[in-house]
């Protein structure tokens, strides 16, 4: 066996999502051959990858099909998560994705949504934030257990910068941490545009994968800033099954296509699908209706991310400041890791220009 056998071999294993090959992507790193043994390097996109097992078997298949059926085949996987950022000087220049995660309307889960899917991502392996755009109703600071401190600052040329507090790996900044929340945010338009500005400019992120934004319900004042002030890689759209949230639904969807602004949607996920008893797992009731969320996408022509279920344990999770992806709920989990391998393959697409 020889390195151009095992490069011609992998010529044939294809990238699902990106439609090319493995070597023409330059994904085939760190070949190594002794005797019947090889092993190489995968560099995948993400590390949240969700094909990771469909291209490993794939690769072992080629190289013993075509290579030598004796084989003894090692993947080893790393990932370089795909961005289509070009200058890293530009705003949040540390941050490769920053994913914002609407909905229509207030009271679908959108807060449970976004701390999740940073939950899910941070997981796999990717360096992950969160900013909580939510300024007149902040709740991750709730969610993740964090009530009551207070962000450290630091100096950088003169400059002061406020530090994300950390927890469960996840880098959390939110309104939340700075108010003393027995008071109302009583501000008007600038002023809440000019906050969330500073949590753009003045926090200190980091390198970072994914940058998770909770934004607040429906289309306004943050919505437009986020969108002016910060490249957006895209956004994700959360909706439950009935059919009032599903109009509201519509007019996030709008929002972003318009010219002005023309920020991709990765995909739409329909939270609160069906609820499930503890004491029942395998049974299904769907409370708000069947599918309205799948059927929208399909109606907008974009992609549909997963069902999340109506679980006590989640509403229970979020509430105690531990999510549901922290606990040992593996119905909920499942859900939220398949809803977030959906959305890192639609972002890795979009940065490919699929």
């Amino acid at each position: 066996m020889t390195n151009e056998d095992i490069l011609k071999a992998l010529s044939n294993v294809q990238e699902p999502d990106l439609g090319k090959d493995l070597v023409t992507l330059n994904m085939v790193k760190d070949i190594m051959i002794n005797g019947n043994e090889v092993s190489f390097t995968v560099v995948l996109t993400t590390p949240a990858c969700p094909m990771k097992d469909m291209i490993m078997n794939a690769c072992i298949n080629a190289i013993k099909l075509l290579v030598n059926k004796e084989a003894k085949v090692t993947v080893h996987f790393t990932s370089n998560t795909s961005t289509n950022r070009m200058d890293a000087k530009t705003v949040l220049g540390g941050v490769k994705n920053i994913i914002a995660v609407v909905s229509g309307k207030g009271g679908v889960g959108k807060s449970t949504v976004s701390a999740n899917l940073a939950l899910a991502l941070g997981e796999s392996g990717a360096k992950v934030g969160l900013m909580d755009a939510d300024i007149y109703g902040p709740s991750q600071h709730i969610m993740f257990g964090i009530r009551g401190e207070r962000p450290m600052m630091r100096e950088v040329d003169g400059k002061g910068y406020i530090i994300p507090i950390e927890k469960f790996g996840i880098k959390v900044m939110s309104i939340g941490l700075l108010i003393d929340e027995k008071q109302a945010v009583v501000w008007r338009g600038p002023m809440v545009s000019s906050a969330i500005k500073q949590f753009v400019s003045d926090v200190d992120w980091g390198e970072l994968d994914y940058l998770v934004i909770d934004m607040p319900p429906g289309t306004g004042d943050i919505h437009l800033t986020i969108v002016q002030n910060v490249p957006v890689t895209g956004v994700i759209v959360v909706t439950t099954p009935q059919l009032v949230a599903l109009a509201d639904a519509k007019k996030g969807i709008a929002m972003f296509g318009q010219a002005q602004l023309k920020v991709p949607v990765i995909g739409m996920v329909e939270n609160m699908s069906y609820f499930t008893p503890a004491e029942l797992p395998n049974n299904k009731y769907y409370i708000f209706g069947k599918n309205g969320g799948k059927d929208l996408a399909e109606e907008f022509d974009i992609p549909f991310l997963g069902q999340i279920p109506l679980v006590q344990s989640i509403r229970e999770g979020g509430d105690m400041g531990v999510p549901i992806m922290m606990s040992e709920d593996a119905i909920s989990k499942k859900a939220f890791i398949e809803f977030s391998g959906n959305a890192v393959r639609g972002i890795a697409m979009k940065n490919a220009g699929r």
